[in-house]
């Protein structure tokens, strides 16, 4: 099964738990191994209700003991010792750990000294073991996620009153896609970066995916203007029509008619190291009649910030546009092909039809060109000839 997280409203540790109850994960299972946690009493209590005419499962951790483990030492401890199962135990580590790598940030100290003040109580705990118990159950293997909405203002806190998205959270975030949405009030919370940094691998716009199921969890406020909910959609991410990892690409794109040719050159190597899969200079006419360059730029969604920085820092545009493209690739194999010239790699392609095709990389002729002293071509034509003893069984 993969899954796509959205998040309209934000994310937080409840939201998440009650999200997967909704999408499926068996409710009896998931409160026998929560209560076989070494941890003081507590109840789980689920209900159905509705935000905005949708329904959705709500989850509230009732406790009955004490307020729970505080330090960061003691939360770890508790989980390597118990029975949940391997990937489970995984999970939940390593979201405790991303809070308290953040707790350590903010506040100066070392990871294993960090006391928790809003979080570390019976529920947050809850929230984050019973969440890596339904990615457990429900045998989750890839999983994606929108961008992050932020709210803005204050929240009340141990500290004070501090800036909404919480230094936390923000710490958490560092890497991840968000946007501001004016609403004041905490939308992702702390346990909620931790969980959604800790299962997603990419965050982005949903991909091409066949889509089975759709579970609802209710945060436990109201929200302005929008249900307070977060999606999980359950399927199959379809790699076939998006392409092996490609499903968040975006072009990026922007027209210059006022720069140094010099530059162009220099900008796009940069491109190439800021995660560009692929770059194009387009000579263009502009307004006036003006000749340019239109600089297009193929990456995943994750990497936009950084490339639509490096083109506004490096050229002289002053915007960029961009735009989600969906990609068919053909599926391949690095393979070595032996000439007279030594080894050349190259890659084998797997055609549509069944047969396949073998293509020396450029980088390998050229190295071997200049150390030889031979021209390029020649080692090409070398490989071009010697690759047909690497021609799989169905090709002609």
């Amino acid at each position: 099964m993969d899954i796509y997280i959205d998040c309209p409203s934000g994310i937080s540790g409840d939201m998440t738990l009650s999200a997967f109850i909704d999408l499926g994960a068996p409710l009896e299972r998931l409160r026998n191994d929560l209560a076989a946690l070494p941890l003081e009493g507590f109840e789980l209590a689920v209900s159905r209700v509705s935000r905005n005419g949708i329904g959705a499962v709500r989850v509230e951790v009732l406790e009955k003991g004490g307020a729970g483990p505080k330090h960061y030492s003691d939360i770890r401890s508790l989980i390597e010792r118990s029975s949940l199962p391997q990937r489970a135990r995984e999970l939940a580590l390593s979201a405790f750990a991303r809070l308290a790598g953040a707790e350590a940030l903010i506040h100066g100290c070392p990871v294993d000294k960090v006391h928790f003040h809003e979080i570390g109580c019976v529920d947050t705990i809850v929230d984050i073991v019973g969440a890596a118990l339904c990615v457990e159950y429900l045998g989750v293997e890839k999983t994606a996620a929108s961008p992050l909405p932020v709210g803005a203002g204050h929240v009340s806190c141990q500290h004070g009153v501090l800036p909404v998205p919480a230094p936390a959270t923000v710490a958490l975030l560092k890497g991840v896609p968000v946007y501001g949405t004016g609403v004041r009030q905490e939308l992702v919370t702390p346990t909620g970066a931790a969980l959604i940094t800790t299962l997603v691998e990419d965050f982005g716009p949903m991909p091409a995916m066949t889509m089975e199921k759709v579970g609802y969890g209710a945060g436990s406020r109201e929200v302005e203007n929008m249900p307070n909910l977060l999606r999980i959609v359950s399927g199959s991410f379809d790699h076939g029509k998006a392409g092996e990892g490609d499903h968040a690409q975006v072009v990026v794109e922007t027209c210059i008619d006022d720069m140094t040719p010099e530059v162009c050159g220099y900008v796009t190597g940069r491109l190439f190291d800021d995660g560009a899969s692929d770059v194009y200079v387009v000579p263009v006419y502009m307004k006036k009649n003006r000749p340019g360059i239109m600089i297009q730029v193929l990456c995943h969604y994750s990497k936009l910030d950084a490339i639509a920085s490096r083109i506004l820092t490096e050229t002289t545009s002053i915007g960029v546009r961009y735009y989600r493209v969906d990609r068919i690739t053909l599926d391949r194999e690095e393979v070595e092909i032996a000439t007279m010239f030594g080894p050349v790699k190259g890659k084998r392609v797997f055609l549509p039809g069944g047969g396949t095709r073998i293509a020396p990389e450029y980088e390998s002729c050229r190295e071997i060109a200049v150390k030889k002293g031979v021209p390029i071509m020649d080692v090409y034509r070398a490989a071009e000839q010697e690759s047909g003893n690497l021609a799989g069984p169905s090709e002609g």
